[in-house]
């Protein structure tokens, strides 16, 4: 809990301003259409609810203790990272602001004779998330020391990530991946709504109506980042196989129309390689095939590249063999999918991507140079763990 004398909870909602006074030894657990604590805080952390509709939010922290220093970094919703350890001494207060997507599987209802559906098909792991409800939640974690909340609603451009497991929010511990990252990594002007899923692909995106909602959500301005690639090479998954010359592209430049369409910027990412070295200790490729066709289209069309695949494969040349695990899932055993440390550095290479090669986008990059050949070790990048964990690993591979 935090240890502050009094948690003040300023609440602008969109159908207008209200102010909640709350006292920390008497905070109450979450109550539906109202606000409160989730279960299983502790004195390293907890998460903290409040009952929003869907839209962009801006959220203003006050950190700091009148008693005691504080080391406090603050999550939202499937473990987003939004601030990354804010230190504050003894009497200290700070604020920092971010910006935070909420969203309920909602569709607007087709009409009764057009095909579709009223909602995003969510399965009982989404259904475990944070994400895909009517509240915002908050983790506070490290030694959290919060004297205040104030959230509001905003009108900002959006980032938009459409991709599979190493793109998504992960719900739990160990698993991370670099869409969750990125908004520690930007500025308090935009915001990153990742609708990324894991073991989708750029058909079953379409099918299972994520694509639907992201559509319904973008504005003119805002930008969708796509990348597929690991589970659409699957030849044995036949209903959502895609060919790197002909299909793969294809699907592609339909994403990237629907996005122009709504006044949208379209960027395409390639897909991350798998930590797998030969004798030589180089990474061997297993998406080369439809990296490539993602550096053809992204130039016969004009759209900007972040060419993550050739920085990932940089990132772990430059770990090694006997370093890069630590970088991964599971304790290493997991060669595609990331823990905290690994995806912090996939999303610094994405963020230095857009500094470099994205010039309407690069004021809102905030985190420093990037070098994917010279990687920071996991001892600096230290990112306090979420309170939830899981055995089981993300879908696809």
């Amino acid at each position: 809990m935090p240890s502050s004398a009094a948690l003040f909870l300023m609440l602008a909602a969109a159908g207008g301003g209200e102010t909640i006074v709350l006292n920390r030894d008497s905070l109450q657990p979450y109550q539906a259409a109202s606000h409160g604590v989730e279960p299983g805080g502790n004195a390293q952390g907890f998460a903290y609810s409040i009952a929003l509709p869907e839209g962009r939010y801006r959220v203003t922290v006050r950190l700091g203790d009148r008693t005691r220093a504080g080391d406090t970094t603050v999550k939202a919703e499937a473990r987003r990272l939004m601030l990354r350890s804010v230190r504050t001494r003894k009497g200290e207060e700070v604020e920092r602001r971010f910006l935070v997507d909420v969203r309920t599987p909602a569709l607007p209802p087709p009409p009764l004779t057009a095909p579709g559906g009223d909602r995003v098909r969510i399965d009982g792991r989404d259904a475990q998330e944070f994400t895909w409800d009517d509240k915002l939640t908050l983790e506070f974690l490290g030694q959290p020391a919060v004297r205040s909340i104030r959230v509001e609603p905003v009108t900002a451009p959006a980032i938009f990530l459409a991709g599979d497991s190493t793109v998504t929010d992960q719900y739990a511990e160990p698993a991370a991946s670099w869409g969750q990252m990125l908004p520690a990594l930007l500025d308090d002007r935009i915001v990153v709504a990742n609708h990324a899923k894991s073991g989708e692909t750029l058909k079953s995106f379409l099918t299972s109506l994520r694509f639907d909602k992201l559509l319904s959500a973008m504005r003119p301005g805002d930008w969708l980042f796509i990348q597929f690639g690991h589970n659409d090479q699957k030849q044995q998954w036949p209903q959502t196989w895609v060919a790197p010359d002909s299909t793969y592209p294809a699907y592609l430049r339909a994403d990237i129309a629907e996005a122009r369409r709504r006044g949208a910027h379209p960027v395409l990412v390639t897909s991350p390689e798998r930590r797998n070295f030969d004798a030589q200790g180089k990474i061997i490729d297993t998406l080369s095939d439809y990296a490539a066709a993602v550096r053809k289209v992204a130039a016969e069309d004009g759209v900007p590249l972040i060419d993550l695949n050739a920085d990932s494969r940089a990132i772990y040349e430059a770990l090694g063999p006997d370093v890069a695990p630590a970088a991964f899932n599971d304790g290493g055993k997991d060669k595609t999918h990331h823990n905290n440390y690994g995806a912090w550095l996939l999303a610094s290479a994405v963020a230095q991507r857009i500094r470099d090669t994205i010039p309407a986008l690069a004021p809102h990059v905030s985190a420093g140079a990037f070098a994917p050949a010279k990687p920071p070790t996991a001892a600096q990048v230290a990112i306090v763990p979420s309170l939830i964990h899981s055995d089981q690993r993300p879908a696809g591979n």
